[in-house]
């Protein structure tokens, strides 16, 4: 008899009922299904075992339960009010040492220069 796989403990599991208990998911997979031998359920008990542990520390590929989802889709659709990458709202902030190193080489803040494009041989673009 090989390994359980996920797709059969994902049939065999209740996700709601489970618990991070082996024995606890052994009586309730021995009620919610249909298993052949005492070796494969114990498997798939185990295995929904370590599954749950997984599912506690933090979302788990391939398993999607309600909880899970709703996270997943307030991460997905959060929006801040103030993006961290837009320059323009507050200003790029310069400290007075950088601004000394950049004067000493200088380099005009305001007027950055600009990297022109090499032609290289074989590199052609489409």
């Amino acid at each position: 008899m090989g390994r359980v796989r996920t797709k059969t403990t994902k049939r065999a599991s209740r996700l709601p009922r489970l618990t991070l208990d082996f024995h606890t998911n052994k009586r309730i997979i021995d009620e919610v299904a249909v298993v052949p031998s005492k070796r494969l359920r114990n498997k798939i008990s185990g295995f929904t075992t370590h599954l749950m542990k997984r599912i506690q520390r933090g979302p788990v590929r391939g398993i999607s339960f309600k909880l899970q989802e709703e996270e997943r889709e307030r991460k997905d659709n959060y929006v801040p009010e103030i993006s961290a990458l837009d320059t323009s709202a507050t200003g790029l902030e310069v400290d007075s040492d950088t601004k000394a190193l950049l004067e000493a080489l200088n380099f005009d803040i305001a007027r950055a220069p600009r990297r022109e494009r090499r032609n290289v041989p074989g590199a052609a673009r489409s």
